[in-house]
């Protein structure tokens, strides 16, 4: 199975993503499509993740320090979100060094 998004009006003025199942890289463009859609404040609810590829952390990272809750998330996927967040910010520091 690879993953299933179900739209959810939540409480007040935001839009809950519930996604579930394994989140690939191919649909990393189908994905994002779907929460460029929304026009109010967006939020993942990531509990029935799976498994997801190596190339959709880095956008679940970039997803969260764009203001996209992230919420229920599996404690393996939040540990990599956390760890590829510091290497993001030890990446930017390396290039603003080499500047």
């Amino acid at each position: 199975m690879t993953y299933k998004i179900e739209r959810h009006e939540g409480d007040g003025n935001v839009v809950v993503l519930r996604v579930s199942g394994r989140i690939r890289a191919e649909y990393l463009s189908t994905f994002n499509e779907s929460i460029q859609q929304e026009t109010v404040r967006t939020a993942l609810d990531l509990a029935e993740v799976t498994r997801v590829d190596r190339e959709v952390v880095p956008f679940l990272a970039i997803c969260e320090d764009d203001g996209i809750e992230l919420r229920n998330c599996p404690p393996f996927l939040r540990e990599w979100i956390t760890r590829e967040k510091r290497r993001m910010i030890k990446t930017r520091e390396q290039t603003s060094e080499s500047n």
